[in-house]
């Protein structure tokens, strides 16, 4: 056969071997991202490039934009995507009051207009809230649950009296000591970085919760007891809490809080000092004077 179409090519004067552009283009098509390439490259192109030629008339993309608005307003205007109302649980009256004045949302509004995300980060930014959680719920109901924090001290320092939650976390401000006669007192400029400690030192001092005035925080490390009468214990910064023990220990035997002391120094705890009141020193110079024959 092939003899047979080579004389028939050399009959008619033509070479049978395909030329190099048809052998090329043969080879091209043998390889399969070429073949790939024209089966869904090539149509995609044209279609890409038809659409962005019609799309280049601005009235077309100005028509496409305004049949998007209406489609998306029609779905948000439906019954199941409204929202009427906020709840707030777990939150006090002047919290809530708070945080719908933080969230200024105009009911009644869609829930595509509302960032849940934002809103959370929002309500956790103000200083009572431990942690919130929003959801919509059924029948257009935004729902914010809130984790309130639980004030357990009143800080004072030079900027006024704050609320404290048991981690030392500012609560709010409050106007007066009087406004929580419940709460013990710490004073003192980095005494809320050590909350949990002072509330020890309070539940250690419950024999003396009738006369104890609050803690007050020494040069950012140590402690000092304050009772009425201007009575201080001065506390160890290692260990308050065992040294506060022996002081009321030793008040108990000795009724050594009911004297006219002015203060314990317990910072060496091997070795208590107690500081008279002037009154109670001169006195006590004076009896000594008469044991020395002094007088």
């Amino acid at each position: 056969m092939w003899p047979l179409t080579r004389r028939r090519a050399a009959a008619s004067g033509r070479d049978p071997a395909p030329s190099l552009w048809a052998y090329r283009l043969q080879r091209l098509m043998l390889t399969p991202l070429f073949r790939d390439a024209l089966r869904v490259g090539l149509p995609f192109g044209l279609a890409f490039a038809a659409g962005w030629i019609w799309l280049g008339d601005p009235e077309r993309r100005d028509m496409i934009l305004g049949h998007v608005a209406e489609a998306r307003a029609v779905i948000e205007s439906r019954p199941e995507f409204r929202v009427d109302l906020m709840a707030i649980d777990g939150a006090s009256p002047d919290l809530a009051a708070d945080i719908r004045e933080v969230l200024q949302i105009d009911f009644p509004t869609t829930s595509f207009d509302l960032d849940l995300g934002a809103m959370q980060a929002q309500v956790v930014e103000l200083g009572p809230v431990k942690s919130a959680s929003l959801r919509i719920r059924p029948g257009g109901l935004l729902q914010v649950q809130v984790e309130e924090r639980v004030p357990a001290v009143i800080w004072r320092s030079a900027r006024g009296l704050e609320l404290l939650d048991a981690e030392g976390h500012p609560v709010r401000p409050v106007k007066a000591r009087a406004d929580r006669p419940d709460l013990p007192l710490i004073a003192g400029e980095g005494a809320q970085a050590h909350v949990p400690e002072a509330l020890a030192l309070v539940a250690a001092a419950r024999p003396l919760r009738p006369r104890l005035r609050g803690l007050e925080r020494i040069g950012e490390r140590r402690w000092n007891v304050v009772l009425d009468r201007g009575q201080r214990i001065l506390l160890p910064a290692e260990a308050p809490r065992p040294a506060l023990d022996r002081v009321i220990a030793m008040d108990g035997a000795e009724d050594l809080l009911a004297r006219d002391v002015a203060a314990v120094d317990m910072r060496l705890p091997e070795r208590p000092t107690l500081r008279l009141n002037a009154p109670a020193l001169d006195e006590l110079r004076r009896i000594r004077r008469i044991e020395w024959g002094e007088d």
